[in-house]
């Protein structure tokens, strides 16, 4: 197999793992900075296909939705396998990301999102996987979120959590690591959540209610 973009080009790709993710390995090359090509080299890539997070938010009580799950990715890392998250999934053929925010706020949190709000896509680890996330804070009604949630078939016990938003940051500074979704998110909400507020409520912001 051999193509040839303008950056790279692709000597040779096979698929030595198939299952519920794949792994391709590539041989392959890319022009340098400092001009020509580099040496033929190879990498492994995990796809896993793309995904959609959600921060589900609460802005007349400035409340995240927030929830706990065990993470095999997790277990050598520092403090516990049990991370804090927010809601995602994988993104299915036929499927739009917004599609996906939804369909997981149900699955996991029994929770309507009543506005979305689109923030960004990311890689997660461009280094070795191809996966994208479409990144997203969601408007709901927290006044009976919380429980323990999940689908059996797929092993999963999730418990939801509903934080005022400042706990939520203070807790997120107190773990040893958290997955990129809840960090990105939790930092966007920090830098836009007076409008966001605004837009979705019309609740003061504590500026304007501070104000004479």
């Amino acid at each position: 197999m051999s193509e040839i973009p303008d950056e790279y080009e692709i000597l040779e790709r096979k698929t030595p793992f198939q299952g519920y993710f794949r792994i391709d390995k590539y041989k392959l090359r890319h022009r340098c900075f400092a001009g020509g090509w580099t040496e033929p080299f190879y990498r492994e890539v995990f796809e896993r296909g793309h995904a959609a997070a959600v921060l589900p938010y609460d802005p007349d009580r400035d409340e995240v939705v927030l929830q706990e799950q065990f993470r095999i990715g997790a277990l050598e890392a520092p403090g516990s396998s049990w991370l804090l998250e927010i809601v995602a999934g994988i993104i299915d053929a036929g499927e739009s990301a917004e599609d996906v925010a939804r369909r997981e706020a149900v699955e996991e949190a029994e929770l309507e999102l009543l506005e979305l709000h689109y923030i960004q896509d990311y890689l997660a680890s461009p280094g070795g996987t191809s996966e994208r996330v479409s990144l997203y804070v969601g408007r709901v009604d927290s006044a009976n979120a919380g429980g323990i949630f999940g689908l059996a078939a797929e092993a999963e016990d999730i418990r939801v959590r509903v934080l005022p938003f400042e706990q939520a940051m203070a807790e997120l500074s107190s773990r040893p690591i958290n997955p990129a979704s809840i960090v990105i998110a939790l930092q966007w909400l920090a830098l836009n959540r007076d409008s966001l507020r605004q837009r979705w409520s019309g609740a003061p912001t504590p500026e304007a209610a501070d104000a004479p």
